[in-house]
């Protein structure tokens, strides 16, 4: 929790106002490392009830940057299992359905390849679940420390358990997220496998049908990083603000998607102010929910600073 205070500025007759702890036994989000000098923010007494402040919006080069890297590890094990499957396939390629021999060792296959790229992802999984976690959280500090300039108060952030919190649940999610890219992608490539060998397809068939499927898991590493980068830069907006003391902010609706959802523009268009602790309460889900939270959701919101009366 923290206060306000009315004092006066030593340098001009202007009086400012200062934020700091209620108390010293309450955590307190500005403090610095032990020893260092306590920041405050500072910003002018101009008499009104609240300052709404800019959105923070999500930072597309994190999305970028971290699709990237998804997409070199998915290109990398289509190649491999491409390769591999047509390898076993022109070995001993399928003439009819009742062939078993082509069958079993391509089902060996594909299993040996399924289990080689399972392994791959989850020994990269928690490297690239950190990367995305640590460049979100940077970027939606300052981000947040911008919009809190433009409003005319200066905040130093640091590591406090609030955000230690929300930070290891991104990372957590994302470690999943990564792990159950191979353990979809072999599980549709089991099946597309199965039926060439059962309809004695020819190579080229299978291959068109790999291909495709590298399509379906292409666009799932799409929705992955920017779902991600929506929920995690929300997530943490929102806990670095109640730290401050911001409990409320004004709902706003991208205009990015296609497909808008009715209730999302409608609470846009009316402006309207939810609790920053429990979100706002959509018709349409029939529960609460935050910007940024749900699939595809790109809203965003303006924080409503309180006590400037």
């Amino acid at each position: 929790m923290i206060k306000i205070k009315l004092v006066s500025s030593p340098d001009t007759n202007r009086k400012i106002i200062l934020v700091q702890p209620r108390d010293r036994a309450s955590p307190n989000p500005f403090l610095r490392p032990a020893g260092a000098q306590r920041p405050t923010a500072a910003v002018d007494a101009t008499p009104r009830k609240t300052k709404t402040l800019a959105p923070v919006r999500p930072a597309l080069a994190v999305e970028v940057e971290y699709r990237k890297k998804l997409l070199r590890l998915i290109d990398a094990m289509q190649r491999s299992t491409a390769h591999w499957v047509a390898a076993a396939y022109r070995a001993d390629p399928p003439h009819i359905a009742q062939d078993e021999l082509p069958a079993a060792a391509l089902s060996r296959r594909v299993r040996r390849l399924s289990a080689d790229w399972r392994r791959r992802f989850d020994d990269l999984a928690a490297d690239l679940a950190k990367f995305f976690a640590r460049s979100i959280a940077q970027r939606s500090d300052v981000a947040l420390r911008r919009s809190l300039e433009r409003g005319g108060m200066a905040v130093r952030f640091t590591m406090t358990p609030a955000m230690r919190d929300v930070y290891r649940a991104v990372i957590n999610e994302n470690v999943s997220l990564i792990r159950s890219i191979p353990a979809r992608y072999f599980q549709e490539i089991e099946g597309i496998v199965a039926r060439s060998v059962a309809t004695g397809r020819d190579l080229k068939q299978l291959s068109d049908d790999l291909q495709h499927q590298f399509g379906v898991v292409k666009r799932r590493a799409h929705l992955i990083a920017r779902d991600q980068n929506n929920k995690a830069g929300a997530s943490l907006q929102r806990a670095r603000q109640l730290e401050l003391g911001i409990t409320q902010a004004v709902w706003i609706h991208s205009t990015a998607g296609k497909e808008p959802r009715p209730s999302h523009l409608k609470a846009g268009r009316d402006k309207i102010v939810f609790d920053l602790a429990t979100g706002w309460y959509d018709p349409d889900e029939g529960k609460h929910i935050l910007p940024g939270q749900l699939i595809n959701c790109r809203c965003v919101s303006r924080p409503i600073v309180p006590g400037f009366s």
